[in-house]
C-alpha cells in the first residue's frame, strides 16, 4: 500500500515520492558519505530524521494543494502560494534527536545538522550572545509538530531509529569525538574547537548532498542510471598516464632529474594516507609528477576522487 505521506511529486508523470521512501533514500546515501570517518550510524540517522516535519497534517495538505493532489473544495486544502516556505519541516527531527541524546553534546552536533539543512548552519552564537540554537530547538510543538509526526510517522522509519539509537550508537559516536577533540592533548581549545566544528560541518554534508541527490534522481530518474555502482577502476587512468610519462625523451641532464622526481612520486605512492609535500623547483614536472603519484595512491587505497587544485595565476 502506497504512503498517504508525500514528499516530493513529479510532474511529467504525476508520480509521488514518498516520505517514508525519501527519508530511507537519503539515509543510504547520508550513510555511506559519513562511513568515510566512521560514522555511518550517525549518517544513518541524519537521514532518516532530515524530513521527519513532512509527516504533519499542514506539510502534506501544503504539498498536496500546491501540485493538485487536492483542488480547492477539498477540506485540507491550502493556499499553498501563500505559505511557501512558512512551514517548518526541519525542526521536528532535531528535536527528536535533542531529546533521545538527552540533550547532549552528540545531540547537538546532529540537531544542528538536522535543523539547518534547509538554510545553511545556524547562528548558535548571535552577535547580541543570544543562543540561537536554543532559540531553534526550544521552538514550540505547534510548529515543529513534532509529537503529531512522531505519532504518525511510517512505523517503519520509527522502528529503524529506535534500533540504532537503542545499540551502540553512543558509544560509538563518543569514541570518535575523543579522536577529534582530543580531550586530553595540551593545546588552545580555539583548535580543538575549530576540529568539532570542522568534524559537524562534515556531517552537515553528507546530509545536504545526500538530500539533493535523492531528490534530484527522484525528479529525473535517469540520473541515478548514470552515476557510477562499480568502484573507480584507477588502472585505466594510471596506463594511460604512465604511456604518456614513458614518451618523454631524455635530452638532458634537466629531463634526468624530473624523470627521477616523477618515479619517487611513484613509489611513495604506496605510503599511507597523510598529508604531503612535493618540494620542486619551477620546470620541475611537478603536475605530472603529483597526478603519477594520486593516481597511483587511489589505487593503493580504494579511494573514490581526486581533486587536483592547481594555482592558474601563477602560470
Amino acid at each position: 500500500m502506497q504512503s498517504k505521506f508525500i514528499a516530493h511529486y513529479r510532474d511529467f508523470d504525476q508520480k509521488k515520492q514518498s516520505v517514508n521512501d525519501h527519508l530511507k533514500g537519503v539515509s543510504d546515501i547520508c550513510q555511506r558519505l559519513a562511513g568515510k570517518v566512521g560514522m555511518s550510524e550517525a549518517g544513518f540517522i541524519l537521514g532518516l530524521l532530515h524530513d521527519f516535519g513532512k509527516y504533519s497534517q499542514q506539510f502534506q495538505s501544503y504539498i498536496q494543494s500546491a501540485t493538485g493532489i487536492l483542488n480547492p473544495d477539498d477540506e485540507a486544502y491550502v493556499d499553498a502560494n501563500a505559505i511557501q516556505g512558512k512551514i517548518d519541516h526541519a525542526t521536528a527531527g532535531a528535536q527528536w534527536i535533542w531529546q533521545r541524546c538527552n540533550k547532549s553534546l552528540i545531540g547537538q552536533i546532529l540537531a544542528v545538522c538536522l535543523a539547518s539543512h534547509h538554510g545553511g548552519l545556524l547562528d548558535c552564537l548571535q552577535v547580541d550572545g543570544k543562543n540561537g540554537f536554543l532559540k531553534r530547538i526550544d521552538k514550540d510543538d505547534t510548529k515543529t509538530h513534532l509529537q503529531e509526526c512522531s505519532a504518525v510517522a511510517d512505523i517503519k522509519v520509527v522502528n529503524e531509529l529506535e534500533k540504532i539509537i537503542s545499540g551502540s550508537f553512543f558509544q560509538n559516536f563518543s569514541r570518535q569525538l575523543e579522536r577529534i577533540y582530543k580531550f586530553e592533548q595540551k593545546e588552545p581549545n580555539r583548535i580543538k574547537h575549530f576540529r568539532l566544528g570542522f568534524f559537524t560541518r562534515f556531517l552537515f554534508g553528507c546530509l545536504i548532498d545526500a538530500d539533493r541527490i535523492d531528490s534530484a534522481d527522484f525528479g529525473n530518474p535517469i540520473n541515478r542510471k548514470l552515476r557510477p555502482i562499480k568502484p573507480i577502476d584507477w588502472q585505466i587512468g594510471i596506463n594511460r598516464l604512465e604511456r604518456k610519462v614513458s614518451s618523454f625523451p631524455s635530452r638532458n641532464h634537466i629531463d634526468t632529474i624530473r624523470s627521477e622526481i616523477s618515479t619517487q612520486c611513484q613509489k611513495r605512492a604506496k605510503d599511507a594516507q597523510g598529508i604531503y609535500t612535493l618540494t620542486v623547483p619551477t620546470g620541475g614536472g611537478k603536475t605530472f609528477a603529483s597526478m603519477r603519484y594520486a593516481l597511483h595512491h587511489a589505487k593503493e587505497h580504494n579511494l573514490d576522487h581526486i581533486i587536483y587544485i592547481i594555482p592558474f595565476t601563477s602560470i
